[in-house]
């Protein structure tokens, strides 16, 4: 099952770096949103990845959107990775890879690494972007850029 244009965000409940049940469905009506999927804390793409939306998150606050990050790391290490880079937003555990199977996130390198993907929802909910690229350096500035259309529509 993948998420296509124009799918409500699925409602999946996952913990949050201080484990506390979050549900993405929760975010419907509430203004835009990205979500976007990594493989793993601390890695030299993922950290970069991470500090470019933490770079830019007064950017997506302005546009009035928040943003959220979700891989398989536990909730400690998202505390830490967290911590250790002033990171601003919401941290998602992903460990039985629910949400990466709702939103239809696959794996690369034959299977080996868990795939990047971010996603875009207007204030409804409703998917307006999804982008897929193991190269991190985009995500950030495709999701801002899309925003920023919305914004303007």
């Amino acid at each position: 099952m993948s998420l296509k244009k124009g799918e409500f965000v699925p409602s999946v409940v996952l913990k949050d770096q201080e484990k506390k049940a979050f549900d993405l469905g929760s975010l419907k009506g509430k203004g835009p949103f990205v979500v976007y999927f990594y493989p793993k804390n601390f890695t030299p793409g993922c950290t970069k990845e991470a500090c470019e939306f933490r770079d830019k998150y007064q950017d997506f606050k302005d546009l009035g959107a928040e943003v959220i990050a979700i891989s398989s790391d536990s909730e400690a290490s998202h505390q830490k990775f967290m911590n250790e880079y002033n990171l601003p937003f919401i941290f998602l555990s992903d460990k039985n890879k629910e949400a990466r199977k709702a939103f239809g996130v696959q794996s690369s390198f034959l299977g080996l690494v868990p795939g990047r993907e971010t996603f875009v929802f207007d204030k409804k909910g409703i998917l307006r972007m999804r982008y897929n690229s193991l190269d991190a350096s985009k995500h950030m500035s495709k999701a801002l850029e899309k925003l920023r259309i919305m914004n303007a529509e």
